[in-house]
């Protein structure tokens, strides 16, 4: 069941990372920010004319694998579906944010991509992008995932004093 559940998080990730990056060109003009997580993914692997392309396929497969990630976490958490796919989104976009200082510097294509850091429009636009992504890897992993519902957490052997449970290790 664990595979199951991995593969349709993965695909939930997937879908999520797609509309992200279908949308990009609207919410660039609606922050007035010209900043794509496409360009800046494609053109860290090259800079010729497949950098779209590549940009693309490397952020559906961050996707899927932070989608499959979370479809294996959400059984333990106690919110609905779509909170809980927003609240990852937004975690990782808060994580991840303050390494946009270094894009400029450590990029291959620094120089060519906005200004990130310190922008409060990309900062917002980031949120946004990240809560859109949440909010279909929510939905989707749900229903991929529904029959899987009623499928009990897997018991983490832990004790009362956080060091772990020895009678429940040894029975798995």
């Amino acid at each position: 069941m664990r595979r199951r559940r991995t593969i349709n998080g993965a695909i939930a990730g997937a879908a999520g990372a797609a509309v992200w990056a279908a949308q990009e060109h609207v919410d660039q003009q609606l922050f007035g920010v010209p900043y794509s997580d496409v360009e800046l993914l494609g053109k860290a692997v090259t800079r010729g004319p497949s950098w779209p392309a590549a940009g693309v396929a490397l952020h559906v497969l961050n996707g899927a694998l932070f989608g499959a990630a979370y479809a294996n976490a959400r059984p333990f958490a106690p919110v609905p579906a779509v909170g809980a796919g927003i609240a990852a989104g937004l975690t990782e976009c808060f994580a991840t944010w303050p390494l946009t200082r270094f894009v400029p510097t450590v990029h291959p294509a620094g120089n060519d991509l906005p200004k990130l850091w310190g922008s409060r429009p990309a900062l917002a636009q980031a949120i946004w992008r990240h809560a859109l992504f949440g909010a279909v890897l929510g939905l989707v992993e749900e229903r991929l995932n529904a029959d899987l519902t009623a499928e009990p957490p897997t018991v983490v052997p832990v004790a009362s004093n956080g060091h772990g449970d020895l009678a429940a290790a040894i029975q798995t």
